[in-house]
């Protein structure tokens, strides 16, 4: 009961912190042009779990004392920002064709294909505006940049799985494609984000790359268990429609090697995770309570 109370206050005060930030760094809607703004408030605030600036914090308290470090809310942030451009143009008609978002409409089903497309564009230009601007050594400033550059990219990055998943679409799935897939379209960027929380907080190279094989696995969980829910789960249990990677032919984990041993594989993966983080003790508690949280949600 501890660890679920400790868990629940851990996400609650996530959300808090990060819609915060956001709240101040987005232009506001009364801001002309007002169409653009409106759209990109629309799909930040529908209401996620801000799991990716959740992973931010916790990572920077494991090296900073149990404390968040200032300005950490601004890296989660702009962090989020590139989550939710990239959720904006994978709903368009022209990649996964979806209507429904954290329980809402998309955005260019409210605001048009075209607004919607230059909403993701200018959250991902804002995302590097701030964290350009992060309170941080220079060094370290730069350096989450180009992991960030790098796990939203194409070769092994977020935009690269993108593409493998939608040419993978309507041919038989493969352990190798779907590897590929989970590894760059998710993984990279809860990866990062977990690394770069570390990095900011003040962990060593040594540290980044335990951060880095911890995050790896943590971040295939996740998509794996994402994989079962869309199969397991109602459109109003995951607040997004349900059934559409079956429904796309897409090349997921179930579909290769079964929903039990989807299930077994996200459980041995956040185990091995977790032995990543030994050296870490007590204070890597918070990080490993949401990695699990990663495999046992269930929407």
């Amino acid at each position: 009961m501890q660890v679920e109370t400790q868990l629940k206050e851990i996400l609650q005060s996530g959300v808090e912190i990060t819609d915060r930030a956001l709240e101040r760094l987005l232009p506001a809607a009364t801001q002309v042009p007002v169409s653009i703004h409106g759209a990109m408030r629309h799909s930040t605030f529908a209401g996620g779990k801000r799991l990716r600036p959740v992973l931010v914090y916790e990572a920077a308290r494991t090296f900073a004392n149990g404390q968040l470090p200032a300005g950490a809310e601004d890296l989660a942030a702009a962090i989020e920002m590139l989550h939710t451009y990239s959720l904006i143009h994978d709903d368009l008609p022209a990649l996964d064709n979806d209507d429904l978002r954290r329980g809402k409409p998309t955005c260019h089903v409210v605001y048009g294909e075209a607004i919607a497309i230059l909403a993701g564009d200018a959250l991902q230009t804002l995302a590097y505006q701030t964290l350009a601007g992060l309170r941080c050594p220079a060094p370290t400033t730069v350096e989450i940049i180009r992991l960030i550059a790098e796990a939203t990219g194409t070769i092994e990055g977020m935009i690269g799985g993108q593409v493998l998943d939608l040419e993978g679409e309507h041919s038989k799935p493969t352990p190798e494609s779907v590897h590929a897939i989970h590894r760059a379209k998710t993984g990279a960027l809860l990866r990062v984000s977990i690394v770069t929380g570390g990095l900011y907080a003040g962990a060593t190279p040594e540290d980044a790359e335990r951060l880095t094989t911890f995050g790896r696995k943590a971040g295939l969980a996740f998509q794996i268990m994402d994989d079962v829910l869309d199969i397991t789960q109602s459109s109003e249990q995951l607040g997004k429609t349900a059934g559409k990677d079956l429904a796309s032919d897409k090349a997921t984990w179930p579909a290769v090697y079964g929903i039990e041993a989807s299930r077994n594989d996200a459980a041995r993966l956040i185990s091995e995770a977790f032995a990543e983080l030994e050296p870490y003790g007590a204070a890597a508690d918070g990080l490993k309570a949401v990695a699990q949280y990663l495999v046992e949600r269930t929407h």
